[in-house]
């Protein structure tokens, strides 16, 4: 086991006007879980295939406990990669696949087989051991590829959205599995992964990376519950956070008939307002804002109502959390009044949350 560093670490792909990953500076504690989150083409597997070693590193450098890998060749940089796409070799048996990299090293038979097992016991992989990728599910086959990455007992895991082809129940599932056996392990593992629900859920902090830039690095909860921007506050949530726009007057902005207090360094001009779907009140009161339902989503214990929000929304929409028995057609009018204590406030222009 060991801490990750990425100290001012650049990639810029050939061509490219702009760098994938700019300036990436991100401590990983010894035994740490981290998340690299993201929308497509933020920068979170470039920067994971740098610290395997499967990308050049333009500037910056990477350590690795107290080695710096920057220049090192992938193999010997003790780190093990679990891919999307497991890549097993189809000719060789469930054992055959995770063995492969200690017999190629040299490894004896007998310690190969012993690593194995140990692995295959684990993942409860034991029954499977003679069968061949073919007959395996979508869901054996990479828990077959993460005992091909436990086996070589490495300083870092690296996990490049190894999720992403398996069907919605089966990554519940085994997004668990993942997370309780890295406790078990305690290796240093860096995952990414486009979804923030699974970002949220398994890490025990979270990086949130924009254009090759890092947002904010925090505790789960408290990317949640303390946004430092806007985009964090947008994306972070299922769904995510509303973000409204209002004119301030005398301190305070409107939002239809509801008159919302601004913190005091705001006075006049433009304010974003973000309010979660679950801190909207349905009213009836003339004081509220006025919105016309679109959809109704009904996920068991609790709905969301999407409405519309054209002209102060920056999506559009404007979704409210509401209890499971709370029915509503589209096309119907609902008054919402936000929760004062569980508002946001951000500077429309830098984009930053308004302490």
């Amino acid at each position: 086991m060991a801490t990750v560093q990425f100290d001012g670490v650049t990639h810029r792909y050939p061509g490219a006007p702009t760098p994938a990953v700019d300036a990436l500076d991100l401590d990983i504690a010894d035994g740490e879980f981290l998340v690299l989150v993201g929308p497509s083409g933020c920068g979170k597997s470039t920067s994971l295939r740098m610290l395997a070693g499967l990308e050049s590193v333009e500037s910056g450098s990477i350590r690795i406990g107290d080695r710096d890998v920057t220049s090192l060749a992938p193999r010997a940089r003790d780190v093990a990669m679990v891919f999307q796409s497991y890549a097993l070799y189809p000719n060789m048996t469930v054992a055959e696949n995770m063995g492969f990299a200690l017999r190629n090293a040299g490894m004896s038979k007998s310690d190969t087989g012993f690593r194995v097992r140990e692995a295959a016991a684990m993942l409860e992989l034991e029954p499977l051991l003679d069968r061949k990728p073919a007959r395996l599910s979508g869901g054996q086959r990479q828990r077959v590829a993460m005992g091909r990455a436990i086996v070589r007992r490495p300083q870092v895991f690296c996990m490049d959205e190894p999720l992403s082809n398996l069907d919605a129940k089966l990554r519940v599932s085994t997004r668990s599995q993942i997370a309780a056996l890295q406790r078990r392990l305690g290796t240093t593992t860096v995952y990414v992964t486009h979804d923030q629900v699974e970002a949220m859920t398994m890490g025990h902090r979270v990086a949130v990376l924009r254009d090759g830039v890092l947002q904010q690095v925090a505790a789960p909860r408290e990317l949640y519950d303390d946004p430092v921007n806007t985009f964090v506050a947008g994306f972070i949530g299922s769904p995510g956070m509303n973000l409204l726009e209002a004119d301030v007057v005398d301190g305070h902005a409107s939002l239809g008939g509801v008159s919302v207090a601004v913190p005091r360094s705001l006075t006049s001009g433009r304010v974003v307002i973000g309010v979660r779907p679950e801190s909207w009140e349905v009213t009836t009161d003339d004081a509220s804002l006025t919105v016309t339902a679109e959809l109704l989503e009904e996920l068991g214990a609790e709905s969301f109502v999407y409405t519309d929000g054209a002209g102060f929304s920056r999506s559009g929409k404007v979704v409210v959390r509401v209890d499971r028995r709370f029915a509503v057609a589209a096309g119907e009018r609902l008054g919402l009044r936000p929760k004062p204590e569980e508002l946001f406030f951000f500077d429309p222009e830098t984009e930053l949350r308004v302490r």
